[in-house]
């Protein structure tokens, strides 16, 4: 913990002085918005910090940031979208559930997202090419990769009939995501077994069934649910001795097998420097829809070790990282 943030709490209740809270206020504030918890995302914070920094701003100097979690929690959004307005924000920056909330709360407060989904079809912005009034942001389609990510993990599992899909079906790229790989997958002979996780409750017994249908490999779908339970979805994989194929660099990073897909930090630095260019007067209708160009493949030879596998040098030679 920062020493500034330790000498602000006492007994667990804030005792700020008076001069600071007063400084703080005065600032230009930010609303920093996920529909998920801080855990576990602090790499994408420091990413939109770096963002704002590109744009002149630093947190505490010259900007706030006020930080506002829904803990995977959908019912929440409208309550906490409501409170940033009510600071008032100047902006907000958010995933996109996050961002859906702010859209329907405001049709003033510019707003800034960052998704792997399609914005057009989530609602998001009316087209690709032109923001919406208040709205605009970063795209990293996350889910339209299946295919892909299919090719990489029969390279490693090629005995695998029959492939585990775990998907979130809330958010809407869920379906495509699944239809893509189903079809790769038929044009092959290989059968797709897809389950549907809309809590974390749901994951556990996913994996038991995967394991009743005998499954041989697995990949595992994009969105902020499955992307928060990361580190139980990597274990239950590896008790289950299944090579995996994820969406996110993270997921490799926690112990998965491999993820291939864009760089959710990359994106989050983008939607940071949006953020800095509003602040300094700019409008969303002005800036144009960034697309995340930045796409990463990534190894974990210890996980291959562990599941008995044996990369194939071709593979290896495909990668951008291979964790060690």
């Amino acid at each position: 913990m920062r020493r500034r943030d330790f000498l602000g709490f006492v007994g667990g209740a804030a005792v700020w002085p008076r001069t600071a809270l007063a400084q703080q206020s005065a600032l230009p504030a930010v609303g920093y918005f996920r529909s998920t918890s801080a855990s576990g995302f602090e790499h994408l914070i420091a990413a939109f910090r770096q963002g704002l920094k590109v744009s002149g701003f630093v947190e505490g100097q010259n900007v706030a940031v006020e930080h506002r979690y829904a803990d995977n929690q959908p019912d929440r959004l409208p309550a906490l979208a409501a409170d940033l307005i009510r600071r008032p924000v100047a902006v907000i920056v958010g995933n996109t559930p996050a961002a859906l909330a702010a859209k329907v709360a405001t049709t003033t407060v510019p707003i800034v997202f960052a998704t792997g989904s399609d914005p057009v079809r989530d609602g998001l912005v009316t087209s690709l090419n032109r923001p919406s009034a208040n709205v605009t942001g970063v795209v990293f389609f996350s889910g339209l990769l299946g295919a892909k990510r299919l090719e990489l993990l029969r390279q490693v599992a090629p005995k695998a009939n029959t492939i585990a899909m775990l998907i979130n079906s809330v958010t809407r790229e869920a379906e495509e995501e699944r239809r893509d790989a189903q079809i790769a997958a038929q044009a092959i002979g290989l059968q797709i077994v897809a389950l549907d996780a809309t809590t974390e409750r749901d994951i556990a017994p996913a994996f038991a069934t995967f394991a009743e249908r005998k499954c041989g490999a697995l990949i595992v779908g994009s969105g902020a649910l499955l992307n928060s339970n990361r580190d139980l979805i990597v274990a239950l994989a590896a008790r289950h001795a299944l090579p995996a194929s994820y969406s996110l660099r993270e997921f490799a990073v926690a112990g998965g097998l491999m993820s291939y897909g864009a760089s959710q930090p990359d994106a989050y630095q983008q939607a940071g420097i949006y953020a800095g260019r509003i602040l300094k007067g700019e409008k969303p209708a002005d800036l144009p829809l960034m697309r995340s160009t930045k796409f990463e493949f990534v190894l974990n030879l210890k996980s291959a070790k562990e599941l008995g596998l044996e990369l194939p040098p071709t593979l290896l030679a495909l990668a951008d990282e291979v964790i060690e």
